[in-house]
């Protein structure tokens, strides 16, 4: 009995042993399955000798299929790395990626989500759990472009670097006149200055005032009938910046004035700036259907040759004009006021957040961020925006870089429109070192936006905060306050500017930010930014 006990022992001894060794085995090929045998070229192409598949998500511009891209097509032959692409439509890229995070089956690439979608705090959340891959270490070693752009700009390097250390996403660096606009301008009718004779734009509140007058009782669009609308904006989404520039503040919302953190809805310029807009709004000088208007209600008015002064990426996204015709409509000079007498505007930082981010599960991440890198040089842009030659250019002398534009094939109206059919870089921020392209040549167009940014934006504009990121506990503090605050500035902008709202309640509506917990949502912001300016 004593031998039969031992030799059972011994058995179920052995067995443990063999599971042990099973398990430990299955671990150690679960590890190298993360890892990639695949040997990744450093430089040039094509990345690897070895084609390769990846996964990516994106949000799709409706145009074309990925698949079918002439520019990620021939990037493929370029490079060996194929992808399955999942591109759901902008309006449930969000919800499709929070699925794809919740369920773990995330795709190799997050690609433009875009801080809308890929927020700082998620990045940071899912960065800590393992969920996201830290970036720095491989840009270091297989991204020159890249790292090239970080030793020269530190202030990309800081704004993309989480508090933890590490960088979870990379994003778009924008150069050139438009990469300052923080949004779009606003634009003058030029037809109706010419039919005013109107030699110099307003540089005040009350100059713009008595031009805004003159807009609704003369006739400027010459049809006989009083249907003008001075000035138009949907929810004063687009011309809110401007207007809070001529009385001294940047942004509704934390702003930093000299290293000192503020919130400007609380403010006594931002009472002056509700009082200027009521004003308008009474005499019917701010269109009436303002907070009820859809944006495609707003171009209607612009298309029929109503509207004064509006807001938009480029004029004629609002008139319908032609590019050569909206070189008549002056961009908006900023304006003074008696409670500021220096011009003011919003700058962008000229960074998007969370265009592209590596997935834990993506095994070949060494692959993944050369395959990125080649867009933040000039040339790889230049492809990006352009696709492949041929398609939207060809060669004019390619040893001197020069290149010509071709005209889309029939069926396309524009060739913007044909170009969102080629690349991914249409719609959406794709990634990449962009800005003017170089050897192509600048359009009388471009140069009147360049001539009119320089002019009017330039020198007068701040960006109001920096690209800040918070600690998981000063996020969810921001959270609770946040949510209920700005439901509650933009209701209360809505009231006080039609009148529903009298001004003379201004004291109980600050006091009801007090009691929101401002202050600690300040000190945050605070921290934060300290934080920022120091790293």
């Amino acid at each position: 009995m004593k031998k039969t006990i031992t030799l059972l022992f011994v058995a179920i001894l052995t067995i443990l042993i063999m599971v042990a060794c099973s398990s430990d085995k299955g671990e150690k090929d679960k590890d190298a399955s993360k890892s990639t045998n695949v040997e990744v070229n450093k430089t040039g192409f094509p990345i690897v000798e070895e084609k390769i598949k990846l996964s990516m998500i994106a949000p799709g511009i409706g145009l074309a299929e990925w698949k079918d891209m002439a520019t990620l097509q021939e990037y493929e032959e370029m490079t060996n790395i194929s992808f399955d692409y999942e591109t759901p439509p902008m309006s449930d890229f969000k919800t499709k990626l929070n699925l794809a995070f919740a369920s773990g089956g995330i795709a190799d690439i997050i690609y433009a989500a875009g801080t809308n979608n890929l927020t700082p705090a998620m990045e940071t959340d899912y960065g800590e759990q393992g969920v996201l891959l830290p970036l720095e270490d491989l840009i270091e070693e297989y991204a020159p472009n890249l790292k090239k752009v970080l030793e020269e700009r530190p202030d990309v390097k800081k704004s993309i670097t989480t508090i933890d250390g590490h960088i979870y996403s990379l994003p778009v660096i924008s150069s050139g006149p438009t990469s300052i606009w923080y949004k779009g301008p606003m634009w003058y009718n030029g037809k109706w200055l010419k039919a005013l004779n109107v030699k110099e734009l307003p540089k005040t509140t009350d100059e713009f005032y008595d031009l805004l007058k003159r807009f609704k009782n003369e006739d400027p669009n010459g049809n006989g009938k009083a249907d003008e609308i001075p000035l138009l904006d949907v929810k004063m989404d687009g011309t809110r910046a401007w207007f809070l520039g001529a009385f001294g503040m940047k942004e509704q919302g934390v702003e930093e004035i000299n290293g000192k953190v503020r919130y400007a809805p609380k403010l006594p310029e931002y009472k002056e700036y509700l009082t200027y807009m009521n004003k308008l709004y009474e005499e019917k000088l701010l269109d009436p259907e303002t907070f009820s208007q859809s944006d495609e209600q707003k171009k209607a008015k612009g298309q029929a040759n109503r509207v004064g002064i509006f807001p938009d990426y480029f004029s004629f996204f609002t008139t319908g004009e032609k590019e050569e015709d909206a070189m008549t409509n002056p961009m908006f000079q900023p304006l003074t006021s008696p409670f500021s007498d220096k011009p003011l505007v919003p700058r962008s930082p000229g960074i998007k957040r969370g265009a592209f981010s590596i997935s834990s599960g993506n095994q070949n991440p060494e692959a993944s961020i050369r395959w990125i890198d080649y867009f933040y040089s000039p040339e790889g842009y230049a492809f990006l925006n352009m696709g492949p030659k041929g398609a939207l250019w060809e060669w004019a002398d390619e040893e001197g870089g020069a290149i010509v534009n071709l005209d889309p094939p029939e069926g396309y109206e524009s060739s913007e429109e044909y170009r969102g059919t080629l690349t991914p870089d249409y719609g959406i921020p794709a990634p990449s070192l962009s800005g003017p392209v170089e050897g192509k040549k600048i359009s009388e167009f471009d140069k009147f936006i360049e001539s009119e940014t320089n002019g009017k934006i330039d020198p007068f504009a701040e960006v109001p905060f920096p690209l800040v990121y918070l600690t998981s506990e000063e996020q969810k503090q921001v959270n609770t306050i946040e949510i209920d605050l700005q439901s509650y500035i933009q209701q209360m902008e809505a009231k006080f500017i039609t009148g529903v709202e009298p001004l003379s309640n201004w004291d109980k509506y600050v006091k009801t930010i007090e009691d929101m917990n401002i202050d600690k949502y300040i000190e945050i912001y605070q921290v934060a930014y300290d934080r920022w300016a120091a790293s």
